[in-house]
């Protein structure tokens, strides 16, 4: 059964200030190994576990998530979920299993069928092996979310060794390739591609330059594929989502200063993941049938134009 919780501030009415809905800066100062847990986090991260409700715009589709198990890929996968898709979600590694199972449930609870995948999408090979049990699982994909990323904080330019740089190409970019092209032949005509890219690919921060350098390659390569789906008339939207700061277990685990997060947008907060996922739900519905190659900025009120 998933995690208990709490009645988190995210159910509260709708009709309440969006600044005043969640907690804001500062956070107590608690960092985390990479790639870091849910269960650490303080202040606990709302997924939408109490508050998200399904009106089945996804009905009897299915759906890959990367990066399924914490954080927006949570969120999503939890939403996708109780809105009546069948989800795969994949992780990196053993230190997020309690996380991934934990999603799981979540998308069980919903009466959805349920599958996690553990390994490193830098890998092509562990990119098809995602594509291949999602084919066989399902019969097809509809819904492919590339949104797994990894960063790291640097002051310096000398102080980036060429193996982060070449890590976060590799799982920020070289991923979304390899899962793109391995799933584009079992994804039918309606299906959506969804990458997430960032508020970086705007206004980047200065101490993430191989991150950022990334969400702006995202943002370039959703256009781009988008233009080449529809010219070829597959008739598979790709789309992206490009989110502000968002409270996961990325930020204790790669932001020495976490405890300020999110106190730079005009709500003084970070967003929680709840707050991103219906992003997903509506480009990956019927109801954004006449939209692709744009992007959904869930910024907090940070600017992306």
């Amino acid at each position: 059964m998933a995690q208990e919780k709490t009645k988190h501030e995210g159910s509260r009415p709708s009709s309440e200030d969006p600044a005043d809905r969640y907690p804001k800066p500062p956070f107590p100062r608690k960092p985390q190994d990479v790639p870091g847990t849910e269960s650490e986090m303080d202040p606990q991260a709302d997924h939408g576990e109490q508050s998200y409700q399904g009106k089945n715009r996804l009905g009897g589709k299915s759906a890959i998530i990367t990066g399924g198990d914490s954080g927006i890929g949570k969120a999503v996968a939890i939403a996708f979920a109780r809105e009546g898709a069948d989800v795969l979600i994949s992780y990196l590694d053993d230190v997020e299993d309690r996380d991934a199972q934990d999603t799981v449930a979540y998308i069980r609870e919903a009466g959805r069928k349920a599958i996690a995948i553990k390994g490193d999408i830098s890998s092509e090979r562990h990119c098809q092996k995602i594509i291949e049990v999602a084919v066989k699982e399902f019969g097809k994909i509809d819904i492919l979310i590339n949104n797994a990323a990894y960063q790291m904080s640097r002051e310096k330019l000398q102080d980036i060794p060429t193996w982060e740089w070449e890590k976060t190409f590799a799982v920020n970019i070289h991923s979304m390739f390899y899962l793109c092209r391995a799933a584009e032949p079992h994804m039918p005509p309606g299906s959506s591609i969804i990458n997430t890219t960032s508020v970086n690919a705007y206004e980047p921060n200065p101490t993430l330059l191989p991150y950022a350098a990334t969400k702006a390659a995202i943002q370039n390569f959703t256009a781009n594929l988008s233009q080449i789906l529809l010219e070829q008339g597959k008739g598979i939207r790709v789309n992206a989502v490009a989110p502000g700061p968002i409270w996961t277990p990325l930020i204790p685990s790669t932001i020495p200063d976490h405890e300020h997060f999110g106190d730079n947008t005009p709500f003084e907060r970070p967003g929680q993941p709840a707050e991103v996922a219906p992003a997903y739900v509506f480009l990956a519905s019927d109801e954004a049938n006449y939209i692709s190659g744009a992007t959904l900025p869930v910024t907090g009120g940070r600017i992306t134009i």
